[in-house]
């Protein structure tokens, strides 16, 4: 009777672990294959997005500079707001110079605003270059892809 109980004990025990081994698969792999976050609407290495767009060769040919241009000028700026990001870490951790710190953060918030001014701007120029249906298509494009943001 005893080893009968342990026996029961046991094949419970081992389905639970296969249960949660089974569990903890399938969230890996549900996560693992989510698609990432939108890219860029405009960037000129993504085909798949240009071929749902239906982009033509002459607005591609547009596009491509305007991509390449706006995706330069947001890495100077992301780049200048990692070394204010590193100073401003430096400055918390060695000194208390709350003059110094707030004069970093307006820098800092100067290029958060130069960079949301720059996609703006981007946009803005992009969607000239599209015709009505494609321009529906690219701002749904975007809709999705900052509501996946938001719910990351």
């Amino acid at each position: 009777m005893r080893s009968k109980w342990l026996m029961i004990i046991l094949v419970l025990s081992l389905a639970i672990n296969a249960g949660v081994l089974a569990t903890t698969g399938y969230h890996y792999y549900h996560n693992a294959s989510r698609a990432p976050s939108g890219p860029c609407p405009v960037s000129p290495g993504d085909a798949h997005l240009y071929q749902s767009i239906g982009l033509s060769n002459l607005q591609l040919s547009k596009m491509e500079p305007l991509a390449r241009k706006f995706h330069g000028r947001l890495a100077e700026l992301g780049a200048s707001m990692e070394e204010k990001k590193r100073i401003l870490i430096d400055l918390l951790h060695k000194e208390n110079d709350f003059t110094r710190t707030e004069n970093l953060r307006k820098e800092m918030a100067a290029i958060q605003d130069e960079i949301q001014r720059e996609v703006i701007a981007h946009v803005m120029e992009s969607k000239k270059i599209l015709d009505p249906k494609q321009q529906e298509r690219f701002f749904n494009l975007m809709r999705q892809s900052m509501t996946r943001a938001q719910s990351s």
